[in-house]
């Protein structure tokens, strides 16, 4: 029985105590909360049904509370219920209900965790998106590790996701890259205005090795070889990194088809037909706090060029008009202004403003021997996701990234990350994976095998706590999908490799050499080999591999 298992239960058996004392059984809400308390001594699990309904029904939380227990005492899968405080409610499941757990997460797989509650949503998430002016600097390498970490749990509750690049190709950061690598061919100074570093070399040098004749023609002429074939380079470059990362795109979207499409005329078009654009001082506007933004924003200058919102703007119309029906953006910690004008342009153009999310993430830093390492992208000394790869491995990188909230400033400790021991988080997780490689590998070779184990003897103190553990993982992936973060999963699969530790010092899991197996050591490895199981998916959601040996 799962916790989800047991709200329902709890649920139902509320709705029909009321009814039978003649009691408003409406208020009873759709989900009820199910924990597990702090204090094991309370229970397995504890809930608040009665203090969060007794009122609107009618009665008393401490009486509603005690005809529940009399009620749920009845269910077989419930060893105890008792009555706590003011009207809690502590549970015991009984130890076949918890083994059942065991043999459905066997059953399940790989499917274990996986829901449908976005199912028929279509998701465009787009994350990374760095200006191909440079290699992949902390920031964007954040966002590529917990973009594509998001993508799997949405899609992991059924979302059908389209992980998608922007591609900044029309700008000024592109004319300076260019003057940038024309200088740098020329072997004159980085334009005050330019980018440096090694890289801009390289590919200059690449550009005049693959282009004969690339610094020949005027001024113009020039600088567009350079423009042209430079990005091409530097977009070539960064798809690698990715790639080598473990990201893969749906989509290279290019910011300068929605200019050569027409797209921004197109939607120029529609906010001036609908009224939301207003023409003021020269310039179009847009109404934009007309639909909650801070002010009105230029969409077409005085001189008649589009600003740089009007691509924003048809961008929106595009990924709805695909057929998406939420666009996720995963935006630099520079991008606040983004959220408000993001959506009162898709409100300004007919589409539903709620269907715009913008998630803000915060710097990442890096610390070695205790100091900060520092990082300047024109200055040269970019700290990129090859230098991070390069320190603590793909794994470490994506795991170290994913696992706190982007809402926060991260220190990558790169001298905690690389040690193999139990303060590295993901050498912890990954450790105890492997072991459970080991434990199945023994079995086999013991022949001792899980195929019918009797799951009602795993009443051990720290069977009960691994099987409760692994009974939160679908609750955990739902949290993560509905509340963008992904990084629950992170913390849940740390708190899992704790549980399973703590078991495997605690039971005997596989008979001794030259025993017989019992049938406890049948339900253990059952037991373990489902704790296998959801380290291996949960680690999957993570893009972060599941080790056989270490």
């Amino acid at each position: 029985m799962t916790p989800a298992d047991l709200a329902t239960a709890i649920r139902q058996a509320t709705t029909t105590v009321l009814t039978d004392h003649d009691l408003d059984a409406t208020v009873v809400p759709e989900t009820v909360t199910v924990e597990r308390p702090r204090n094991p001594e309370h229970g397995d699990y504890a809930t608040n049904i009665a203090l969060q309904v007794a009122k609107r029904a009618g009665t008393n939380p401490r009486e509603l509370a005690g005809w529940l227990v009399d009620a749920l005492a009845s269910d077989p899968a419930i060893a105890s219920a008792d009555v706590a405080g003011p009207g809690f409610i502590n549970l015991r499941l009984a130890a076949d209900a918890q083994g059942k757990l065991v043999a459905d997460i066997l059953e399940a797989g790989q499917n274990y965790g996986r829901s449908d509650i976005y199912a028929g949503e279509k998701v465009n998430l787009e994350f990374v998106s760095a200006n191909p002016t440079g290699p992949i600097h902390l920031g964007g390498t954040r966002w590529a590790a917990v973009g594509d970490s998001l993508g799997r749990v949405l899609e992991a509750a059924g979302a059908e996701v389209t992980r998608e690049y922007y591609f900044n190709d029309h700008g000024g950061q592109i004319d300076r890259f260019a003057r940038s690598l024309v200088a740098a061919a020329k072997g004159e100074p980085t334009p005050q205005d330019g980018y440096g570093g090694a890289y801009i070399s390289e590919i200059a040098a690449g550009v005049v090795d693959k282009h004969e004749g690339a610094l020949e023609g005027t001024d113009a002429e020039v600088q567009e070889t350079f423009r042209a074939a430079g990005v091409d380079m530097m977009f070539a470059h960064i798809k690698r990194s990715l790639a080598d990362f473990g990201v893969e795109f749906d989509v290279y979207f290019h910011e300068n088809s929605l200019f050569e499409s027409g797209a921004v005329d197109k939607a120029v078009a529609t906010l001036k037909d609908n009224g939301n654009l207003y023409e003021s001082d020269g310039a179009w506007w847009l109404r934009s706090t007309d639909f909650g933004d801070d002010k009105d924003r230029v969409v077409i200058k005085s001189d008649g060029d589009a600003a740089y919102i009007a691509g924003d703007i048809a961008y929106v119309a595009d990924k709805f008009d695909r057929g998406h029906t939420l666009a996720i953006y995963m935006l630099g910690a520079d991008h606040h202004g983004y959220i408000a004008r993001l959506r009162a342009a898709a409100q300004a153009l007919g589409y539903d403003a709620d269907a715009v999310e913008v998630l803000i993430g915060q710097m990442v830093n890096l610390v070695r021997n205790g100091k900060p390492v520092k990082m300047s992208k024109r200055a040269g000394t970019i700290i990129t996701l090859e230098d991070l790869v390069d320190a603590i491995g793909v794994d470490g990188a994506r795991y170290s990234l994913a696992r706190s909230s982007v809402d926060q400033t991260l220190d990558i400790d790169l001298d905690l990350w690389t040690r193999q021991s139990s303060d590295n988080p993901v050498y912890y997780v990954q450790y105890g994976h492997a072991r459970l490689c080991s434990i199945a590998r023994r079995a086999s070779e013991a022949g001792v095998s899980f195929a019918d184990p009797d799951l009602g003897l795993l009443a051990h103190e720290k069977e009960g706590d691994l099987i409760r553990t692994l009974g939160e993982y679908p609750a955990v992936v739902k949290a993560a999908a509905e509340l963008r973060e992904p990084h629950r999963v992170a913390r849940y699969v740390e708190e899992l490799a704790s549980s399973f530790h703590k078991f495997y010092d605690a039971c005997q899991i596989l008979p001794k050499a030259g025993e017989d197996a019992e049938p406890i050591h049948e339900a253990r490895l059952a037991l373990a080999m489902a704790t296998r199981q959801v380290l291996a998916n949960a680690l999957d959601l993570l893009g972060v591999s599941a080790p056989e040996r270490m």
